[in-house]
């Protein structure tokens, strides 16, 4: 069997989540002081790409835990809100996504605690000039320019302990080594040359997969699924999430469904933490959608909690994309339109 393209080793690094994961628990520690807990009153996560995908698990998975509220975001100016009291968590691997760096600026010009993961950049240098705590990331390089988009186990974690330490998010070292667990479980399941991933990019090969998710948690995953197949596989790929769906885009299958049979997928992420009436809004989107698209795919989460559901259905994703890229004769890894050079390998 030939080797698929992949110049970064993007496969391998993939594959590697559950070590990645495993190693940002033992490994990556803060530099300096954390705030005190009770002089916290919100949490705003700042990041893009990659990171923009790691805020939304923490405020998927720990959010509805906090007793603050976590606000994700993603542009070049920060909320209103941010004050003293607003506890930022700027997320970005290379330091030099301009979207972090320009908000994080702001924020602490505001007055607000910065905290920061990173492997240095402009970010490095600003947590560094104010004295803020940070994780410190190993940094990609043009021999080994790992895009961010494979680490984001490495950036997820460091902020999941955090949180814990802050007591803001008890058991939060219980729920990445249940995510571990199910992650290794699952890529156990998914290196086989027959496994579900792989039938699953065979029957989704040469269509435009609609992934829909239940749920901020699924939404975050469809999210993943979307970035990933754009980004590994270059092809497109579209997203939606329940209950929105039923009140808005299930309505727009009635027309045309002569063209959309021929071309799109739809891709059903299921997970244990859905509503009841979520359960039964899947199944209305399955009558309205069934003469309407090529095929319909389910995939169900693993795993004990909401981090380890969330990440199981990421890294399915995240294989499933790799497939198809395989399928195609495309490698995954570089993304020209974004980073023209490899060795900026996706620069947030």
């Amino acid at each position: 069997m030939t080797e698929p393209l992949d110049s970064l080793g993007f496969r391998e690094a993939t594959f590697e989540l559950p070590e990645q994961v495993a190693a940002a628990v033992r490994r990556l520690s803060v530099t300096g002081d954390l705030p005190p807990h009770d002089e916290i009153a919100n949490v705003l996560v700042l990041g893009t790409g990659a990171a923009g995908w790691a805020g939304d698990v923490l405020a998927a998975t720990a959010g509805p835990f906090l007793p603050v509220p976590l606000v994700v975001h993603k542009g070049f100016e920060p909320p209103s809100f941010v004050d003293p009291s607003t506890l930022v968590v700027a997320i970005s691997a290379s330091g030099d996504s301009p979207e972090v760096v320009a908000s994080s600026t702001l924020c602490v010009e505001a007055g607000a605690r910065l905290f920061a993961v990173t492997s240095g950049g402009q970010l490095g240098a600003l947590a560094d000039s104010i004295e803020a705590p940070t994780v410190y990331l190993p940094r990609s390089t043009a021999e080994h320019p790992v895009p961010p988009r494979a680490r984001v186990g490495a950036l997820v974690v460091p902020v999941v302990k955090a949180l814990e330490d802050l007591g803001l998010y008890p058991g939060g070292r219980d729920y990445l080594a249940a995510a571990i667990a199910q992650l290794r479980t699952r890529r156990d399941e998914l290196v086989a040359d027959d496994s579900a991933a792989v039938a699953l990019a065979r029957r989704l090969a040469g269509t435009i997969p609609l992934v829909y998710g239940g749920g901020i948690l699924g939404g975050v995953a469809a999210t993943r699924w979307k970035a990933q197949i754009n980004l590994s596989a270059k092809a497109p790929a579209f997203t939606g999430e329940l209950p929105d769906v039923v009140h808005g885009e299930l309505s727009g299958w009635a027309q045309h469904g002569d063209i959309t049979r021929q071309v799109l997928s739809l891709v059903l992420l299921r997970h244990d933490d859905e509503p009841p009436a979520v359960v039964e809004q899947f199944g209305q989107v399955e009558t309205w959608t069934e003469e309407v698209v090529t095929e319909i795919h389910t995939v169900r989460a693993q795993g004990e909690g909401s981090l380890a559901q969330l990440l199981d259905l990421g890294f399915f994703g995240d294989v499933v994309s790799l497939e198809l890229a395989a399928r195609a004769g495309i490698d995954p890894g570089p993304t020209p339109v974004i980073a023209p050079s490899p060795s900026h390998a996706e620069a947030p």
